[in-house]
């Protein structure tokens, strides 16, 4: 399969529509046509279906969507890599990690290393982590920050300071808003709006004194923001951590913590044999070195 090619379907993927596509890659519109007809008898499959004014893709040409986006990503970031391996430290650091307060310190870090190498450019990805594992583990990001319970056994890692606190996001006008805090026993008959990975990994299991699933849920969620809606419609209280989303000007919303507290702890895990670019290896001995001043 040519890179090229893959290219070529990824702009019309993005512009929906040939002769638009055509126009941005500087060739002619039966030329284009053309490759992307000859993609399709090659791989035995149809991968757009053609409208009158816009094209759609078909399920099999939506996974080569996604793995040409994968392919063309990884050997960017490889060119780059290579490119700047001069007398001068230079390059791309890419992380990912939820939007949480733990890249605070990930932010920090990146200023002071940019203070000494300038010509480093930081890339960030925000996803859950099953987003983040997922590039982690194909080489589309170097480093990748996990909340809570993470299965780090491929991984080498370092936990970082601080921890996130777990409670709910709640109406104001739920009867729970009145507490200052979220015990067991308040959860019984709640309905709850939680993350997948939160009911896969039944990680409230301890805290609760049974299995999480037990409970009324009422609605999963991988971002934060579209399950805050559910809450302000009625339809549950959501199980987050804390920062997680900005309540300011949110009146109708508000957080409350668990009781017993439940801290989330944070980790900067990357592959195991990792073999870094220099300005990640850069930025994992400046990591290394603030941990440990941190420690003293």
């Amino acid at each position: 399969m040519d890179l090229r090619v893959l290219q070529y379907f990824l702009a019309i993927a993005r512009e929906g529509n040939i002769t638009r596509a055509a126009e941005f890659l500087h060739m002619t519109q039966p030329t284009l046509s053309r490759q992307i007809k000859d993609l399709e008898m090659s791989l035995g499959k149809k991968l757009l279906i053609r409208g009158n004014r816009r094209i759609t893709l078909t399920d099999e040409g939506m996974l080569l969507r996604k793995r040409a986006e994968e392919i063309v990503s990884l050997l960017e970031k490889t060119e780059g890599e290579i490119t700047a391996s001069g007398e001068t430290v230079s390059g791309d650091v890419f992380i990912g990690g939820g939007e949480t307060e733990g890249m605070r310190f990930i932010a920090r870090t990146a200023k002071r290393l940019r203070e000494s190498y300038p010509e480093i450019q930081f890339h960030l990805f925000s996803g859950n982590a099953e987003d983040v594992t997922e590039r982690l583990d194909k080489g589309l990001i170097d480093f990748g920050l996990f909340v809570g319970q993470a299965d780090l056994k491929k991984y080498d890692y370092l936990p970082l300071p601080g921890g996130d606190t777990w409670g709910l996001i709640l109406r104001r006008d739920d009867p729970l808003a009145l507490r200052e805090s979220i015990t067991p026993e308040d959860m019984e008959g709640t309905p709850l709006i939680c993350s997948r990975q939160t009911v896969l990994n039944n990680e409230m299991s301890g805290w609760l004194g049974r299995d999480f699933q037990t409970l009324n849920i009422a609605a999963t969620y991988n971002l934060i923001y579209n399950a805050s809606l559910m809450v302000e419609e009625g339809i549950g209280a959501a199980l987050c951590i804390e920062g997680l989303i900005n309540l300011f000007g949110r009146e109708e919303l508000c957080f409350r913590p668990l009781e017993p507290r439940v801290a989330a702890g944070r980790v900067l895990a990357w592959k195991k044999y990792q073999l870094f670019s220099r300005a990640a290896e850069k930025f994992i001995e400046l990591t290394q070195s603030e941990l440990s001043l941190d420690g003293d």
